[in-house]
């Protein structure tokens, strides 16, 4: 059967009742967009000839992994073209440079201490792993250095576990988790134990979809970054290890150029100097956070030395 029976006026004004769309109250925009939505899905149906059986298992499949959605939405590049949607649309308005940004992830947990100068991240023994030194100035576009800028960094240990979402209830609250308030010199500098890679859960729903797919759902070391100064955008991104054998190669499209350096290693400890670049904010809004939902943990006693 063609996609034009979506078009017959049953079914469209069947997309027009389940929307709302001769309803008075609602919000029109959403409207708009759910139609929209539930038209596609629709036309899928039909161009893929999508059996009742098909359609039911794949409703159980999104029921069952619902909390993996922080994972599936990345592993599905959909969290990826948000990035390059935004940069398309910076491009247009004539806005270009600074850091690349890119994927968030799900495991930012707010609440990290507030420390100054060469911060230290890990606050737990992580026998056998490599230390890990970073450092950089934070500028704007013109070159000036950022003043008053808050940065905030996060990573897995060296078993490629997040602390509060550690499995094994090892690691002790904000664990290689700290934000770091920058001096007049815009540099930045923090010391931790070197992160792991980590694939998602075995058997889990991303990577039930991995498998499906014939892909893996692995990532490289990484460490991530928000990046947030009055008068400028708060700047999102990553970088993931050049010698990680899957830096280019990540199952979450969190690479991008620009994010990949090539740690200094030598004997126990690899050094790695980066610098990022902000852009100027152009509305209030610019300053902020997205509105994604994120953990919060209760700040740890006597933590805030700021």
């Amino acid at each position: 059967m063609d996609i034009s029976f979506v078009q017959t006026p049953a079914i469209q004004q069947l997309l027009d009742r389940a929307a709302g769309v001769n309803e008075s109250g609602g919000n029109p925009r959403l409207k708009a967009i759910f139609r929209d939505l539930t038209e596609s899905v629709m036309e899928l149906i039909v161009k893929h000839d999508i059996s009742e059986d098909e359609f039911w298992l794949a409703m159980k499949y999104l029921a069952d992994s619902a909390d993996e959605i922080g994972l599936i939405v990345p592993g599905t590049g959909l969290e990826h073209f948000l990035d390059l949607y935004m940069d398309a649309k910076d491009a247009e308005a004539g806005l270009t440079g600074g850091t690349p940004r890119t994927i968030e992830g799900p495991l930012y947990v707010a609440g990290a201490p507030l420390m100054e100068g060469n911060v230290n991240l890990t606050s737990d023994p992580d026998e056998g792993s490599q230390a890990l030194n970073m450092n950089g100035t934070i500028t704007g576009p013109d070159g000036e250095l950022v003043q008053n800028a808050i940065v905030h960094v996060w990573h897995a240990n060296s078993k490629g576990w997040y602390s509060h979402f550690d499995p094994t209830g090892e690691q002790t609250p904000f664990n290689n988790r700290r934000r770091i308030k920058l001096g007049p010199d815009a540099r930045y500098a923090f010391h931790s134990r070197q992160p792991s890679g980590y694939s998602v859960p075995p058997q889990g729903g991303t990577d039930q979809l991995m498998q499906a797919l014939g892909r893996h759902g692995n990532r490289p070391a990484h460490v991530h970054f928000f990046i947030e100064a009055p008068g400028y955008r708060t700047l999102t991104t990553q970088i993931n290890f050049g010698d990680d054998p899957f830096a280019a190669d990540d199952f979450a499209f969190g690479t991008r150029e620009g994010l990949l350096p090539m740690p200094i290693r030598q004997g126990d400890t690899a050094s790695i100097q980066f610098d990022f670049q902000l852009q100027r904010a152009h509305d209030a809004g610019d300053e902020g956070f997205s509105s994604r939902a994120r953990a919060e943990a209760e700040p740890l006693p006597q933590a805030e030395t700021v």
